[in-house]
């Protein structure tokens, strides 16, 4: 378990693992898609469906695992479309074999639509309840947005991967160096800690699913402290005249549940740029793990990091830019 890996993780184990802790498994296992984690979709013998995710080893603790999961029976209890982990004799976090898991109940739906407005103001009222109970009580446990992670050390990382190309060297690390100046200083001039609050954290079309009844979020596994506008932006695509429509849109649902404070629009391309040089920090640091190389072929190539530095650019370009404001009422 030392590497962080998954390499003693067989069926067999998993199986016996979802045994020991009161479940049947009557069919196999069908592999979802999660890089970070490992999970499967089983039913048992009545033809329910789960899903079960066996966590990355030593990637959070105990407590930090378990706090995710009282944050869900906390959105869960005041009927928010979270799907919680399920409990064994009030029990959501199990052990077998050195690994940790839960099981949760399947649940399926259509990939949320970023560019629908109806949807982007449903999610907006939805997020806004979420909040209106996460700002009620702080996490201990779980870790906050913030630079040193998520600019700094990853920056490290990249660094003491040595997996940019030497060409690229010289370009690639004076832009990312750039980048994580700009972005940082603009994070601790603007972010308010008095406004942080608990968050889901990556609310990214991805984890949000759609069903007739509306939307439901199947992962709070990157749950963290930070302000009210990373559940938001990432919901934000297009050029910047369709960005304050979704962004209105959004705030126009979110308000009728709980207050945003228009100053956080200021953080949105700091929150981006830590977003998108932690994502080249995860790979480099995931790289010897099997499923990565096998789903993400494109990376460790020198066009990956031209791409990179292209896009760095643009990042630097967007976090000189006027931030998004709201539309005149």
């Amino acid at each position: 378990m030392a590497n962080f890996d998954f390499k003693a993780l067989s069926p067999d184990t998993i199986i016996d693992g979802l045994e020991s802790a009161g479940f049947t498994v009557d069919s196999g296992l069908l592999a979802l898609n999660s890089y970070e984690n490992r999970v499967y979709q089983f039913h048992d013998y009545e033809l329910n469906k789960f899903v079960t995710k066996f966590y990355r080893p030593q990637r959070w603790s105990l407590a930090q695992i378990q706090e995710e999961h009282d944050f869900s029976f906390e959105l869960d209890e005041q009927e928010l479309p979270i799907v919680a982990p399920l409990k064994i004799d009030n029990k959501s976090l199990f052990e077998h074999n050195g690994y940790h898991f839960a099981v949760f109940p399947c649940r399926g739906g259509r990939i949320f639509e970023v560019d629908n407005l109806d949807q982007l103001e449903w999610m907006g009222r939805f997020v806004g309840r979420i909040h209106a109970v996460a700002a009620q009580k702080p996490f201990q446990h779980r870790p906050s947005f913030n630079t040193e992670e998520m600019l700094f050390q990853a920056q490290e990382t990249i660094v003491a991967s040595n997996f940019v190309p030497n060409v690229l060297n010289k370009a690639f690390f004076t832009i990312l160096e750039q980048v994580i100046d700009v972005a940082s200083k603009q994070y601790a001039e603007h972010y308010k800690p008095e406004q942080q609050i608990r968050l889901h954290g990556d609310c990214h079309a991805g984890n949000i699913l759609w069903r007739d009844e509306g939307p439901h979020f199947v992962d709070l596994d990157d749950c963290r402290t930070g302000p009210a506008i990373q559940d938001l932006w990432m919901m934000l695509s297009g050029d910047r005249q369709q960005q304050l429509l979704q962004i209105d849109t959004l705030l126009m649902g979110y308000e009728e549940f709980f207050s945003f404070e228009s100053s956080q629009l200021v953080l949105i391309e700091s929150l981006r740029t830590m977003r998108v040089v932690n994502y080249m920090a995860w790979l480099c640091k995931r790289w010897q793990d099997p499923a990565f190389p096998q789903n993400f072929p494109w990376f460790n190539t020198e066009k990956y990091w031209e791409q990179q530095i292209l896009m760095l650019k643009e990042q630097m370009s967007a976090l000189q830019q006027p931030p998004l404001s709201l539309l005149p009422a």
